[in-house]
């Protein structure tokens, strides 16, 4: 019986909303995520006051490497893939 962990914690955020946000875009690039949160903060009326808003992210631990950098992008605003190097939201032509 194998009994390493698979899976491991790769940032927690502050907030249910911020939290599905990021899992879908690490969801978007390929990375399984599941989303920890203390029972409390998931009420009808969500409280962040000493931590029970926080949800925690977690990560395959073979994709870990890969999710910390998505991480980078995600909290910068930054999308290599479609090469918006000058924040205008349009790609840049090289021939001109």
């Amino acid at each position: 019986m194998d009994d390493s962990l698979k899976w491991s914690m790769l940032t927690e955020v502050t907030g249910r909303g911020q939290a599905e946000l990021l899992k879908s875009f690490l969801e978007a690039e390929g990375v399984e995520v599941q989303l920890i949160q203390e029972s409390a903060g998931q009420s009808l009326f969500p409280v962040s006051i000493e931590g029970l808003g926080s949800v925690q992210v977690f990560v395959p631990n073979e994709k870990m490497e890969a999710a910390r950098e998505l991480l980078k992008d995600f909290e910068t605003g930054e999308d290599a893939e479609f090469g918006d190097d000058d924040g205008s939201g349009e790609e840049q032509d090289a021939g001109k």
